[in-house]
């Protein structure tokens, strides 16, 4: 395997080396399902879909976990306040989440455990950190002691004694006196009116951290490749992973994979429900067609933020009809074509790709095969062009935008179909000015079509007159 990624543990790119050849176990942190997804939460599943899809296209089988935190502090306190039982919201809101994913052709998890389905593995693993000496009961909570955790701090950089003069602590207590404010719960007390579940300690539900140790160290071993999740849980959610599975012996993640935020346009915040500023995904989708969210959530580069803006679809819409444009063109032309040399090459993208995932590069590869695709159609040089869009393709195919075979439902997109029928009834009137001779008519309407940035080329094949479109 030759990729490299970013692994915030060591604070470097450095290659990717399962320990399994020819096989990658990846767990991310999926979402608390208490409020519909917003395009933060699709763009981080994006991100993950391409890796996994890079891997498999690379010849790499791939176990991928995604969990759904369905309990919670936020999902009671939001069912209560709508008088809904939690578990109904919980499952409400899940099946919104997996149809935000099928929306942008995120492919489904190899595992999606879920808290409340994983009760006795976290019960268990807190009996082996107690038993290990790392946490304590209290009040019928119990407590990962921080100060006792080999390594605590190193994933995100932090100094405990910095942290605690700060005044900060990584989790709130729960009924329970903690005996030092750094440490957290990982096991909560029951309180009237919120669900619970038995426990040697009493009944009660996990702390937040817990619950991804458990799920990871289940589905993949306690020892696997890759954990992933935005930048906003390096601390203290997966250092809390880290160290309460350290506590319990598990050597846990060898590559620790974190990806930017979406924040909102002007303010550079972070997209989130609470804060207010979140965009909802199906409203997006009432007015954006799902490949155009997705290129727009993809295009840059993962461990970079993406700031939100109508601007950032509308550049995405333009971008992903030069690309539709030029392979529904291609392909027509070159239909039984034997495919020459291409004007693109694939080890090109796989370099870009391999270099920490890419994809502003390898997008750009994309793009420049256009260009040259579309010179090719304008030469007649059909050979060059068949392979020139098999390379396109290809290259499509690992970031899921190829408009054929990936978004068949629509043949590239309805609106792409619009599109295409308003530009054919402009060039029959365009041929039919010319049938009469009236060639100022003629030029006006490929100059209007012109002004609007669609460029008509006439086209000789086989002896038969034609004519394309494309995008300027």
């Amino acid at each position: 395997m030759t990729l490299r990624l970013y692994d915030t543990a060591s604070r470097s790119v450095r290659p990717l080396v399962p320990l399994v050849q020819g096989r990658v176990g990846i767990y991310t942190c999926g979402p608390t399902v208490q409020a519909r997804p917003h395009v933060g939460h699709l763009r981080s599943a994006i991100v993950l879909d391409v890796l996994r899809r890079w891997l498999l296209a690379s010849g790499t089988a791939v176990t991928f976990v995604r969990n759904v935190t369905d309990v919670d502090d936020k999902i009671i306190h939001d069912a209560s306040h709508d008088d809904e039982p939690w578990w109904a919201l919980a499952t409400r809101m899940s099946r919104a989440f997996t149809q935000a994913y099928d929306a942008v052709q995120v492919l489904p998890p190899d595992g999606e455990p879920r808290v409340t389905g994983s009760i006795l593995s976290i019960t268990s693993l807190i009996e082996q950190i107690l038993e290990r000496g790392h946490a304590y009961v209290s009040g019928g909570d119990v407590y990962l002691s921080v100060r006792s955790a080999p390594g605590y701090g190193e994933l995100s950089g932090q100094d405990l004694d910095a942290l605690r003069a700060s005044g900060k602590t990584v989790a709130h207590g729960h009924t329970g006196e903690k005996r030092d404010p750094l440490d957290f719960a990982l096991w909560k007390a029951a309180k009237p009116g919120e669900p619970s579940w038995p426990s040697p300690w009493g009944p009660g539900r996990p702390g937040w951290h817990i619950e991804c140790s458990a799920m990871a160290v289940d589905l993949l071993g306690e020892r696997f490749d890759v954990h992933a999740g935005g930048l906003d849980l390096v601390f203290p959610h997966h250092e809390n992973e880290l160290a309460q599975s350290r506590c319990a012996g598990h050597p846990f993640a060898q590559h620790w994979l974190h990806h930017g935020l979406v924040t909102a346009a002007g303010g550079g915040e972070k997209m989130s429900k609470s804060l207010g500023n979140a965009t909802n995904v199906e409203d997006v989708l009432h007015g954006v067609r799902p490949q155009v969210l997705r290129y727009a959530l993809g295009a840059g580069h993962y461990r970079s933020p993406l700031e939100w803006s109508p601007q950032t679809l509308s550049e995405a819409e333009s971008a992903y009809a030069r690309i539709e444009t030029f392979v529904r063109n291609a392909t027509e032309a070159s239909a039984g074509v034997e495919p020459g040399e291409p004007a693109v090459s694939w080890d090109d993208f796989a370099a870009v790709m391999d270099d920490d995932l890419g994809v502003p590069q390898a997008l750009a590869l994309v793009h420049s095969g256009v260009r040259a695709g579309n010179a090719l159609l304008a030469s007649g040089d059909l050979p060059a062009l068949a392979a020139t869009l098999g390379g396109v393709r290809r290259m499509l195919a690992v970031l899921c935008l190829d408009p054929v075979d990936q978004w068949p439902e629509t043949g590239g997109g309805s609106l792409a179909g619009v599109v295409d029928a308003l530009v054919g009834i402009a060039v029959e009137a365009r041929a039919d000015a010319r049938a009469r001779k009236d060639w100022a008519q003629a030029d006006a309407v490929r100059d209007r079509l012109s002004a609007s940035g669609i460029v008509l080329e006439d086209t000789m094949v086989d002896g038969v007159a034609g004519v394309r479109w494309r995008l300027a």
